[in-house]
């Protein structure tokens, strides 16, 4: 086992568009373990449109990433040392071990290491489908959108991790799933292969009638739960197809995630329709987290959620892999390979 670590550590804050500058990759000594600790090295590094928002140092929902420390972020890997009892060496886990190649974790706190079964599950999936991402899809959809047989469901973004997640989740429940993604190969692909009855391409459609002419044509009955990934233009589109006593799920808003505001154009739609517009982050509802994994692991075990991924390979590939998730340049979930 080498001695040393890399690690990508943010090095500044954005001015505005995050950049390959703000971040460093550095190399540190793997130190040796201490009672209850355990080694893991990563094979995956998760990467999510959330990281950008801690990047700022303004106020919100978590504290920002530290300067000069390693980049928050999900991780899937394995066990190579172990001091912990309910630990030993090649147990899979997945974990917030961050943007490096090993991770020192405390296992005696509750919650920061799971081990995970991938006799019928791919490691990688632990951090998209079967992870944080399909968790999030599940409660914002389960929970706040609460859809009901032969509802609309719309979601944007809906060829990422989470999107996608929500799409699939909505068919299973009965509804009508309506995506709206980039290009038309990602729309190909949400209908074809994830199974949603219609995809809007919102790089064809830039305006915002012809936005929400395509959106009426695909929610002829209206829109009943909506899933939020974007903002702006896709919000107030969707808002104006809402049904009385619709249901909106807030879960991102990468359109501001450079500091720009995000003008609400109609608000006056939220109460003319009487609709619950909700935020969540999923960190903060652990509770439903097994109940989640269980359908969400089932579904993928038996080939009926899929997903697609997009990898980068090595730990120097990270911040550019970030970058271009930010523009929408991968397909699905974005991941860093390292092993």
């Amino acid at each position: 086992m080498t001695a040393t670590n890399q690690q990508i550590v943010l090095a500044s804050r954005p001015d505005k568009e995050a950049v390959a500058a703000n971040f460093r990759l550095v190399s540190t000594p793997v130190p040796a373990l201490a009672d209850n600790q355990v080694l893991v090295r990563h094979h995956f590094l998760s990467l999510d449109p959330y990281m950008r928002g801690r990047m700022n140092a303004g106020k919100s929902y978590a504290q920002p990433q530290p300067l000069d420390q390693v980049m928050i972020g999900g991780t899937a890997g394995e066990v190579v040392e172990s001091r912990h009892a309910g630990f030993k060496a090649g147990d899979k886990v997945v974990g917030m071990g961050g943007w490096q190649q090993y991770s020192v974790v405390d296992a005696s706190q509750p919650g920061t290491l799971r081990k995970v079964d991938t006799a019928h599950i791919p490691l990688s999936a632990y951090l998209g489908a079967v992870g944080m991402p399909g968790v999030t899809a599940w409660y914002g959809l389960v929970k706040i959108c609460t859809p009901k047989e032969g509802e609309t469901i719309v979601v944007s973004a809906a060829s990422g991790a989470v999107g996608g997640a929500v799409g699939q989740l909505a068919k299973v429940r009965g509804c009508r799933a309506v995506g709206i993604a980039g290009g038309p190969d990602k729309c190909r692909y949400v209908v074809d292969e994830l199974g949603f009855d219609a995809c809007i391409d919102y790089k064809a459609h830039r305006d915002p009638k012809a936005l929400y002419a395509a959106l009426k044509e695909a929610t002829p009955d209206g829109v009943d739960g909506y899933f939020e990934n974007v903002g702006g233009l896709m919000l107030d589109t969707v808002l104006a197809r809402m049904n009385a006593f619709g249901r909106v799920a807030l879960c991102g808003m990468i359109s501001g995630y450079d500091g720009q505001p995000i003008p609400l154009t109609h608000p006056q739609l939220i109460l003319q329709s009487r609709l619950k517009l909700e935020g969540f982050i999923v960190s903060e509802h652990m509770g439903v987290w097994p109940e989640a994994l269980k359908e969400l692991g089932t579904l993928v075990a038996t080939g009926k959620l899929k997903y697609r991924e997009t990898v980068a390979q090595g730990i120097e590939s990270a911040p550019e892999a970030f970058l271009g998730l930010l523009k929408g340049q991968n397909f699905g979930k974005q991941l860093v390979k390292l092993v």
